[in-house]
């Protein structure tokens, strides 16, 4: 049996999409979806903090080596309109797991803004890396579990043992070079 996953709701209750869409954040501040651009993984807010942004138009590579999100493609079967996993629905597992740190608003009725979901986190993007590396293991740890093989199993805990979510983020952040917005799939 093939896992499922679907992206969860969302727009945040009371936050309208389209022309003029606005986050309410998790620290009290608001922001402009206009004022997200594509480029942008995140950005110092008012509250002092700096907060991720992630759009739907992000690729899963942004988080994970290519030849991963395949495998995740191949086995993952999605229980909505998407043909395949994307962006979406690693954000609604984020938002899952962390219903007070991530606001979202869907925007496809702005045609300006170059995307239709994005998701404001109250933690910065490298964090925000680690939770979906964290989420994705659980995720494929459930996978593996359905597959009823006691020796896949074993061999997937063995390799998470020695498995350090930061030290794989820093290596992958490194390799695509976050420093700019030019950062290209490994």
């Amino acid at each position: 049996m093939r896992p499922s996953c679907q992206p969860y709701p969302m727009a945040d209750p009371g936050v309208p999409g389209g022309r003029g869409a606005t986050l309410s954040l998790h620290c009290g501040e608001t922001v402009a979806a206009s004022d997200l651009d594509l480029g942008l993984r995140e950005f110092e807010c008012a509250c002092g903090d700096t907060h991720a942004v992630v759009v739907d138009a992000h690729p899963l590579g942004r988080f994970l080596p290519e030849s991963i999100v395949d495998v995740l493609r191949e086995t993952v079967d999605t229980a909505d309109d998407y043909d395949e996993l994307t962006t979406a629905h690693v954000m609604g597992m984020v938002r899952e797991d962390y219903p007070d740190r991530v606001a979202s608003a869907d925007v496809s009725d702005d045609g300006d803004v170059g995307y239709a979901l994005v998701w404001v986190a109250d933690f910065d993007a490298r964090r925000l890396h680690e939770v979906v590396v964290e989420l994705v293991v659980e995720l494929m740890e459930h996978a593996i579990s359905h597959a009823e093989d006691g020796d896949a199993m074993a061999a997937f805990e063995a390799e998470m043992l020695d498995f350090d979510v930061a030290a794989f983020v820093e290596e992958y952040r490194e390799a695509r070079d976050f420093e700019t917005e030019h950062d290209s799939a490994v």
